[in-house]
């Protein structure tokens, strides 16, 4: 007899053979570092990289070079980043950490919490999304993704129409 677990990642991976509709990204409005308003609407037609984080997680620290590697590897190709600063994390904290590690992404506070609500409630740090061009969820990292695993993934969704 198969654990409520095994029968859950059974079916899910039976929706994705059969390519079932995906989670759609939640509607968000964010406001950047540099002050200008960004949205959800803005990553149409992009495969996008949502990368919920902390300049107090150890092991967002820790990927955020792999984060940024993968950013310049794949944006001429139509992948974009955001990485999205919880609630709890001092602004200058991270405008601090996005100036001397110089980030080529948007970076966003979620001040009221309300960025990390609309994707579920993320609170473990780092979570990651992959959505793909048609606004989808098609991945969500807990922790540190494999990066090959993550790029393969990513090569995959930037060539989909």
């Amino acid at each position: 007899m198969l654990s409520r677990r095994a029968l859950a990642c059974a079916l899910i991976c039976a929706a994705a053979l059969t390519g079932c509709a995906r989670e759609q990204a939640p509607a968000v409005d964010y406001v950047l570092l540099n002050g200008q308003k960004a949205s959800s609407k803005d990553w149409h037609g992009k495969v996008m990289l949502v990368n919920f984080w902390a300049t107090s997680c150890a092991t967002c620290v820790k990927e955020m070079p792999q984060i940024i590697a993968t950013h310049d590897k794949f944006k001429a190709r139509g992948l974009d980043t955001v990485a999205v600063a919880m609630s709890y994390d001092p602004p200058a904290f991270v405008a601090k950490y996005a100036e001397t590690r110089k980030l080529p992404f948007g970076v966003a506070i979620d001040n009221t919490g309300s960025v990390a609500q609309a994707f579920g409630s993320v609170q473990m740090t780092p979570t990651t999304f992959l959505i793909n061009k048609r606004g989808e969820i098609v991945k969500r990292f807990v922790g540190e993704p494999d990066f090959a695993a993550l790029h393969g993934l990513i090569e995959q969704l930037l060539a989909e129409a």
